[in-house]
């Protein structure tokens, strides 16, 4: 029986568990089960699914199970932002709203009709999206919301995941960071704000580190997986990007390296001791969150891929190619040279991307892609170009222009994307690890 570690990554769009054992002093990775996750509209909202994510997720331990693992810990991470509340009793009210939902909508501008943003980017250090846990508790307080008055616990996604296996309550670091709820230099909830705002201040929960042991997975659960011994689950830098950011094989030869975690989002930055705070700061959009051992991941969110796997869905649908290995060949060869903004709010949840491209191209004097591989070109283009904007905001408020880019994650594969960068940034481009999430997510649990 081999012993391993367990990293159960969510994804915007799918879930994996996957074990993670030495042998020969290396560190080696077996996909146990991919899982899909969806968005699901049911009546004004979007939600995720989170009872049959759970599922899933028992579903992969028992299979790691039934594999021949014995599993010494398990370790989550998710994407940031969204969270569950749980009432007094541990039941959990209603499923989570998805952060791509509309709730949130005019909420910043109401916030800071109360708040001043540049003292409130000075405490939170945090960029400003409609889609943080701030604003969408806020617009559940302007809506009076039922559920708020009922609710003893918030906990984001990979706090509710670990608290349905351990029955222990806790927010950990570097999810809590993305909220834009925290004080980012104690590393502590900022009540001021909390109160300020009219928000329950009971429902936040202690903040633990990363690499603390969260639990261990309940008699009950145990049973269910056919488990006789117990499992620790351990709080993993638990944002998706800082665990992937802790696997960033940074060279120490002096040279400036930033990092771009490539997937449904694209988070481009640098690994800080301290955070930035700068009005510069504020106003060029940056964040900074939490990373292991008390770091900062000082970056911008900037919409990924999400673009491109949205049009590869509609493209399903429609019967048409979906094939990396013809699209992107397809594309290199086009003449497009038309530049959208991936972070317009047109795209961010459309009935139909493709539309939407054609929409944005028109409107702003563009070409208006026509074939597959023009959209894939649009598409990638306009990535490297707001990479390489991102890293120009970067170097004005770093004491040395960057020269190194980290590119990882499952964009890191897109060879096509990876020198479309390299071009419009000027910089040295290393792709990998594409499983940067699941190693640093292991590589915490063996802390």
């Amino acid at each position: 029986m081999r012993e391993a570690k367990l990293a159960i990554d969510f994804g915007g769009g799918s879930g994996r568990v996957i074990a993670g054992y030495t042998s020969n002093g290396e560190l080696c990775l077996d996909t146990i089960y991919r899982f899909q996750n969806r968005q699901v509209r049911v009546g004004d909202h979007i939600y995720w699914d989170f009872l049959s994510l759970f599922e899933d997720m028992k579903r992969g331990i028992r299979m790691a199970v039934e594999k021949g693992y014995k599993i010494s810990s398990i370790g989550i991470d998710t994407w940031g932002v969204d969270f569950g509340l749980v009432d007094k009793n541990g039941n959990l009210i209603g499923n989570p709203v998805c952060y791509r939902d509309s709730r949130t909508e005019g909420m910043p501008e109401k916030v800071f009709s109360i708040v001043d943003r540049s003292e409130h980017y000075s405490i939170s250090g945090t960029q400003v999206m409609s889609i943080n846990t701030l604003f969408q508790l806020y617009a559940m307080k302007e809506e009076n919301s039922p559920l708020l008055s009922v609710a003893d616990k918030l906990l984001f996604m990979p706090d509710l995941f670990s608290y349905y296996l351990t029955g222990v309550a806790n927010n950990e670091y570097s999810i809590a960071s993305t909220s834009e709820l925290m004080d980012i230099k104690a590393r502590t909830w900022n009540y001021s704000l909390i109160k300020e705002l009219g928000l329950p201040e009971h429902i936040f929960c202690d903040i633990v580190m990363p690499g603390q042991e969260r639990g261990v997975l309940k008699p009950e659960i145990k049973e269910e997986l056919g488990l006789d011994y117990d499992v620790k689950v351990i709080a993993v830098a638990s944002h998706d990007t800082a665990s992937a950011v802790y696997a960033v094989p940074f060279k120490k030869d002096g040279k400036v390296s930033a990092f771009l975690s490539s997937g449904t989002w694209s988070l481009l930055g640098v690994v800080a001791d301290e955070p930035i705070l700068s009005e510069e700061a504020r106003v060029n959009g940056f964040t900074n969150e939490g990373g292991v051992g008390g770091k900062i991941c000082f970056l911008q969110n900037i919409t990924g891929l999400w673009i491109l796997q949205k049009l590869m869905s509609e493209w399903a649908e429609e019967g048409k190619c979906t094939e990396y290995d013809i699209l992107l060949p397809e594309a290199e060869k086009t003449d497009i040279t038309s530049i959208i903004d991936v972070d317009d709010n047109i795209f961010t949840s459309p009935i139909n991307m493709a539309e939407a491209i054609i929409s944005y191209c028109r409107n702003n004097g563009q070409q208006v892609p026509d074939t597959q591989g023009e959209f894939v070109k649009c598409v990638l283009l306009s990535l490297a170009d707001r990479y390489r904007k991102g890293v120009e905001g970067l170097n004005k408020l770093l004491p040395r222009p960057i020269e190194r880019l980290h590119i990882i994650g499952g964009g890191s594969q897109n060879k096509y994307l990876n020198r479309l960068t390299a071009m419009a940034t000027g910089l040295e481009v290393e792709a990998g690890p594409v499983e940067a999430t699941a190693i640093g997510n292991i590589l915490v649990q063996s802390l």
